[in-house]
């Protein structure tokens, strides 16, 4: 019996993943709306950001954005949650690293400001 839900489970968990990738690769447009909605925030707060989706500069299978600073660089990415939600993440990371809900430019700006400011003092 526990055998049995225990594949359910991963069962279940695996074509929630594989609906949740197909969802941000069909709506490739909203992903990068998201990205292109940080991009001033951050770079008010002095980060420089390279879009690396945009297909003439190169063409890639996932829209990221590139964030760079004196000493450190990071890459972010935007995919697809339940419920017919996005969030940024880390791309090195995927979805393990989950930084913050889309919706709120500013506040995700603020969210990966903080990080990078700490990632960058402890080196």
């Amino acid at each position: 019996m526990g055998q049995t839900s225990l594949i359910r489970y991963r069962v279940r968990r695996a074509v929630q993943h594989r609906y949740l990738e197909w969802r941000a690769l069909r709506n490739r447009d909203i992903v990068m709306a998201h990205l292109d909605a940080l991009v001033p925030p951050l770079e008010r707060r002095g980060w420089r950001c390279v879009k690396t989706y945009e297909p003439d500069v190169v063409p890639v299978r996932v829209p990221l954005l590139r964030i760079y600073g004196a000493d450190i660089a990071m890459t972010l990415c935007v995919l697809a949650v339940p419920y017919g939600l996005w969030s940024y993440y880390e791309a090195a990371r995927g979805r393990d690293a989950w930084f913050c809900p889309c919706g709120d430019a500013e506040w995700a700006a603020e969210t990966v400001d903080e990080f990078l400011r700490e990632r960058s003092s402890t080196r």
